[in-house]
């Protein structure tokens, strides 16, 4: 029995720095274009998500523990030199019981406006109460250019359906509030998946057929159609959602398709993204990481 007030705090710490494995830290990217007509380039969205599973927590008062970490968020252009830079600091909540087997992610959300070319997006998240084993950084090799003829943009896949907005801020676009799904990944309880893109230079005035497919390495599948009209000026937006349905847990792939020409059977264009179902896992707004 620990009987000294100082031994048992010692304890408390050891304990919880025993339960905290590396840092962790999801980017998830997404590349649209910049309507600018003056400053072409692309506008890239950076969800950052640092899951405080993998923190250290120190107590602050009695049954009052708090984690505390900084992301550096780094764009690199092709020859090294920074074409951006951010620190940002995270404090996540404080818990009364750091036994509690679930703790919600930290996540924020950059816009950056960048020309078209080459870089690198480097996100390093540091543990501020811990000296060794308390930074991890990731790599990401990001590509900006502007294709020819129609194309989607980057296809983001949301945890919830977009819902109409009015508000003009970094989680709204195209008219839509967008909430994020961390890493693409649906943990227990989900039953949709949701994403949304943006058609640029189709033929406009005419209907066009949006096919969507959902496989897994299994051959397990899923398929849903739409219709839009184009309209001049502008991207189109394109929101929908998918059942999970009887998909085994594991990696997905989504395939967004838009067809045109005589009887919509001419693929015009297409994109896809990866996520992962993990229905034995618990995770809200995406807590939980794939190993």
């Amino acid at each position: 029995m620990l009987k000294s007030p100082i031994l048992a705090f010692l304890f408390v710490l050891l304990h919880v720095a025993a339960h905290a494995g590396p840092p962790q830290i999801l980017l998830d990217v997404a590349r649209f274009r910049n309507l600018n007509k003056v400053e072409k380039g692309a506008e890239v969205e950076i969800y950052v998500t640092v899951p405080t599973q993998s923190l250290t927590y120190r107590q602050r008062a009695p049954k009052a523990f708090q984690s505390a970490a900084t992301v550096t968020l780094e764009i690199l252009k092709a020859d090294g030199k920074p074409a951006y830079r951010e620190v940002v600091t995270l404090k996540p909540p404080v818990l009364n019981d750091t036994t509690i087997a679930i703790k919600n992610p930290q996540s924020f959300l950059k816009r950056i406006m960048l020309p078209d070319g080459n870089y690198t997006l480097r996100g390093t998240v540091k543990d501020q109460y811990r000296s060794a084993g308390g930074e991890t950084t990731v790599e990401k090799p990001l590509v900006l250019e502007a294709p020819t003829g129609p194309f989607l943009t980057d296809i983001v896949l949301l945890s919830r359906p977009a819902a109409r907005s009015g508000g003009d801020d970094n989680f709204a676009r195209g008219g839509y509030r967008l909430t994020r799904a961390p890493g693409g990944v649906y943990g227990r309880g989900a039953d949709n998946i949701f994403f949304y893109t943006e058609l640029h230079n189709a033929p406009v005035g005419q209907p066009l057929r949006v096919h969507y497919h959902l496989t897994t390495p299994d051959g397990s599948a899923a398929d849903a159609d739409a219709t839009l009209t184009p309209q001049s000026g502008r991207p189109t937006t394109v929101v929908g959602q998918l059942p999970l349905g009887p998909l085994p847990d594991g990696p997905f792939t989504l395939f967004v398709e838009v067809y045109g020409g005589p009887g919509n059977k001419k693929l015009l264009t297409g994109h896809r993204a990866i996520g992962a179902r993990s229905a034995t896992e618990y995770a809200p707004a995406g807590a939980a990481v794939p190993r």
